[in-house]
This record gives C-alpha cells, sequence and structure tokens, in this order.
C-alpha cells in the first residue's frame, strides 16, 4: 500500500519519531479489485471508433454500436469484479442477483461480432468472433457466483436483513476513508484503516450468525453514521487549518469506537459458545432419556 513520505525532512518539519504513523492493519483489507486487466477492456472500443470514422455512414454505425457494447460490457465487469471480491470477503453470502460478469462477455461478444460484421459481411463469421470473444473474457475474468455460501441452514429473510444491514455499515465505512484522505495525513488514514479492520470483525460475526443483528444494529448503524459524519467534519476542520488538536480529539473517539466494537464482538462470540453448550447439553440429555449414551470426553 502507498504512502506518502513523512520524516525529519518532510513538509510538516517533523522528526521520523514524531510523524511515524500507526503500523495499518492489513486484517480484513480490502483492495480495488478492478486491476490492469478490466481497464484494459476499456481499449478496443476506443480503437474500433476511431477506425469506423472513415467507413462510411454503415460502417460508422455498425462501429459506434459495437463500441457502444464493448463499453458497456467493461463497465458491467467492473461491477461484477467488486460483487465478486465483495462475495469472497464474506462467510456468508448470497449470489450476485444481476450476474454481471457474464453480462459483460455477451456484451463483450456481441460488440466483436458487429465489428467483425462492420469488416466482413457475413453471419458465420460474425458468430465465430462473438464466440471467441465471449469464451476469452470468461476464461480471463471468470464468470459471477452461482450459489449462494454459507447459507445453509440460515432463515433467508433473517440473512437479507442482515445483508442489507452490512450494506450500509460498509457505506459509512468507505465514506469515512474518502473523508479521511481529505485531511492528507497518512496517521489519521493509517488510524482509520485499522478502526475499519475491527468494524469487519463485528461484520462477519453479525453474518455467521443473523440473531446477532438485533444486538449489533446500533454499531452497523448510528455508531458507524456518527463516525461518518464525525470524519467528514474532521477532514473539513483539518484540511484547512492543520489544527493538531482537532486530530488528537478524531483519534481519541476513534479509540473510544475501537474498543466499544472490538468489545462488542468478542461478546457476541462468548453468547454464541454459550448457545451452542445449551443446544449440545440439551441433545445429550435428551439422547440419554432415549437410552442412547455417549462417551464423555
Amino acid at each position: 500500500m502507498a504512502q506518502r513520505f513523512g520524516g525529519k525532512y518532510s513538509p510538516d518539519g517533523k522528526s521520523d519519531s514524531q510523524s511515524a504513523a500507526p503500523a495499518p492493519s492489513f486484517r480484513n483489507a480490502q483492495v480495488d479489485p478492478v486491476g490492469v486487466r478490466a481497464n484494459l477492456m476499456f481499449v478496443p472500443p476506443a480503437i474500433l471508433t476511431l477506425l469506423s470514422l472513415n467507413d462510411g455512414a454503415t460502417g460508422l454505425a455498425l462501429g459506434l454500436a459495437g463500441a457502444g457494447l464493448w463499453t458497456g460490457g467493461a463497465f458491467l465487469l467492473r461491477e461484477g469484479l467488486k460483487a465478486q471480491a465483495a462475495f469472497d470477503a464474506r462467510k456468508v453470502a448470497r449470489k450476485p442477483a444481476l450476474p454481471r460478469k457474464i453480462l459483460a462477455a455477451l456484451l463483450a461478444g456481441t460488440g466483436a461480432a458487429l465489428a467483425a460484421w462492420k469488416a466482413e459481411p457475413g453471419i458465420l463469421i460474425a458468430v465465430i468472433y462473438a464466440a471467441a470473444t465471449a469464451g476469452l473474457h470468461i476464461t480471463a475474468f471468470g464468470i459471477d457466483p452461482l450459489q449462494d455460501k454459507g447459507a445453509e441452514g440460515i432463515d433467508e429473510f433473517q440473512q437479507s436483513r442482515v445483508a442489507r444491514a452490512v450494506d450500509e455499515a460498509e457505506e459509512s465505512l468507505a465514506a469515512m476513508k474518502d473523508a479521511a484522505l481529505r485531511a492528507r495525513d497518512r496517521r489519521v488514514e493509517a488510524r482509520v484503516e485499522q478502526f475499519q479492520a475491527v468494524a469487519r470483525d463485528l461484520f462477519r460475526t453479525v453474518e455467521e450468525d443473523p440473531r446477532d443483528l438485533t444486538a449489533a444494529r446500533k454499531y452497523l448503524t448510528v455508531y458507524l453514521q456518527g463516525a461518518r459524519d464525525a470524519t467528514v467534519k474532521f477532514a473539513d476542520i483539518y484540511a484547512r487549518s492543520q489544527d493538531t488538536q482537532a486530530r488528537a480529539d478524531y483519534m481519541a473517539l476513534l479509540d473510544d469506537l475501537e474498543q466499544n466494537f472490538a468489545a462488542r464482538t468478542r461478546k457476541m462470540l462468548v453468547e454464541d459458545r454459550a448457545d451452542l453448550t445449551i443446544e449440545i447439553d440439551v441433545l445429550r440429555d435428551r439422547l440419554q432419556r432415549e437410552g442412547v449414551h455417549l462417551g464423555q470426553n
């Protein structure tokens, strides 16, 4: 992860010991899933548009239509990669409602078919290029998740409530990160990333047991929204005045929030283990009453 230079000879004039930022936590860190390969998918439609400018009205229309479809597929691919990353990051997740990566492959294939038709009219040639393009697209980027993950035995309605709550909480975290970047202080950025990791531990705990949503709802909504608003206000103030007291107060706020989120997560894990122990004891007693004797460990 890129970090701005800081130290004795940095613009803020502080020594290394004074300006050293806390090491960012990479636990639950999220990397942008849209890489260079996905961005390169915008190049073919641009080339197709340029090559179609001198091909007459029909050639220009086919070229622009193919470029438009290809560009739409590139945007869908970006969103599909983000949805795939979110799916992979969660232990319990629903499959995407819209198969964006598959649709992106189909749009790219259709765009290639129109480009081939423009160069050499013929249905067979167009179909061959479409199939080849779609196949290569799927080979390079894969397809969308087609099955739910870790959702066996979990009430679908409760899981949907948890998914909505976590999505809203992730939006608050993203807004916090964007606001922290405006402060242009790498210590603040690292501190926000550390808090995000702790908050996502809570998210994963709730996803694994949707019954915890009631106890954690205020953390996913009220607390995170308050943290987001506080970060926005701090960034606005600090970007203008570089007020060290404002930064200290904001860091103290993040410390308090992190401790509360971590404590809530630990409490839910303890409660879940206690519930499991009770269920095991009840089942053991029932089996013994029915004449099934279980070995004691």
